[in-house]
């Protein structure tokens, strides 16, 4: 069933007019596509939860699709659409490209993943491969809700620090991508609530 892609019109019209505070390059290691369709009440943005896998730093965590770079990828845009396809079966039309958000950097480790944002007005059957146990859909309103914004402790290679997360269920949303999760809602103009102040 289609989605009502004529919805999405003004908000494609307000990311296309967004514009980079620094120059894109092709220097990241890695990148995700941010994928969104229309929704009954807000645009929907889809996410995975990543499998759990030894020596994957991101191990179990909510994500967009996405993931390093191969030599054989002519573009970043070409790992994330790659990417996409590998971890959860949706061939991106490069048609449903529309922009490319700042890059994030890692606060530990400093790694570099830019990310891409596609619109898609269909809806796609996923196919999940080994890096991924779920994919599903987030209402824009729930990604903003305040009430839904707090801190969390976590700890990676012995080290627990705080930062602000979305708590979804039993779910959280933190790190490189609740930075983006933040710079999309920012991009698109949908009021994003102020996060707690993060201690790392």
């Amino acid at each position: 069933m289609a989605s009502d892609f004529r919805s999405l019109a003004p908000l494609i019209e307000e990311l296309r007019a967004w514009r980079a505070s620094s120059p894109h390059d092709e220097v990241a290691l890695a990148a995700v596509a941010t994928i969104v369709r229309a929704g009954t009440s807000s645009p929907e943005v889809l996410f995975i939860e990543r499998a759990m896998r030894e020596g994957d730093p991101w191990s179990g965590d909510v994500a967009f699709p996405g993931g390093k770079r191969d030599k054989s990828d002519d573009s970043l845009q070409a790992t994330a659409m790659r990417e996409t396809l590998e971890e959860i079966g949706l061939k991106l039309d490069p048609e449903s490209f529309v922009v490319r958000l700042e890059d994030v950097f890692g606060r530990l480790n400093g790694y570099r993943v830019a990310q891409f944002v596609f619109v898609v007005n269909e809806e796609h059957a996923l196919t999940l491969n080994a890096e991924a146990v779920s994919a599903f859909w987030i209402p824009m309103t729930t990604l903003v809700a305040p009430e839904l914004i707090e801190n969390v402790t976590i700890e990676r290679a012995g080290v627990a620090f705080e930062v602000p997360c979305i708590r979804l269920g039993e779910k959280i949303l933190w790190g490189m991508t609740f930075r983006m999760t933040r710079a999309l809602a920012e991009a698109m103009r949908w009021g994003a609530a102020q996060s707690p102040p993060s201690k790392r």
